[in-house]
C-alpha cells in the first residue's frame, strides 16, 4: 500500500506510551476528519482534544497532517520534526491494520513533505 495512504489517510492516533508497545486505549484525534479529507475540521478537532498531551507523537503527527493538507507547511514540518525526535515512541496503527513506530511514521511524514505530496491535497481544498 503507497506511504500516501498508511501516513496521510489512515492515522489512528493511538493513546501515549514510553514503549514501543501497542497501548490499551485508543483516541480518536482527528482521524475520521483526516479519512474524509475535511482538514480544517481535522485541526480543530486535534487542538481541541484533551485527552492526548500536546506533544504526544499521534497528535502531532495527525496535526502535521492536517497542518499540511491545508498549506500551512513550516508548522507541519515543525509538529513532524517534533515526532521524530521524540524521546520515547508509541506504536501507531494505520488504516489498512499496520503498527508503525511513531518516529518511523513521522520520518515519512517529513519526506512526503520534502517532496511535495501534501500539495494535491492543499490544490483539492481550493476548489
Amino acid at each position: 500500500m503507497a506511504i500516501i495512504t498508511s501516513v496521510a489517510l489512515a492515522l489512528l492516533a493511538q493513546g501515549t506510551a514510553t514503549t514501543t508497545q501497542a497501548p490499551d486505549i485508543a483516541f480518536d484525534v482527528g482521524y475520521e476528519e483526516l479519512v474524509a479529507n475535511e482538514n480544517v475540521a481535522a485541526r480543530k478537532a486535534i487542538e481541541n482534544c484533551d485527552e492526548l498531551a500536546a506533544n504526544d507523537p499521534a497528535r502531532l503527527i495527525n496535526h502535521g497532517i492536517a497542518l499540511a493538507r491545508t498549506g500551512n507547511y513550516d508548522a507541519a514540518r515543525a509538529e513532524f520534526e517534533a515526532a521524530a525526535g521524540a524521546r520515547n515512541s508509541i506504536e501507531l496503527e494505520t488504516a489498512d491494520g499496520e503498527w508503525v513506530d511513531s518516529r518511523r511514521l513521522a520520518r515519512k511524514a517529513l519526506a512526503m513533505l520534502d517532496r511535495g505530496e501534501f500539495a494535491r491535497y492543499y490544490a483539492l481544498s481550493l476548489r
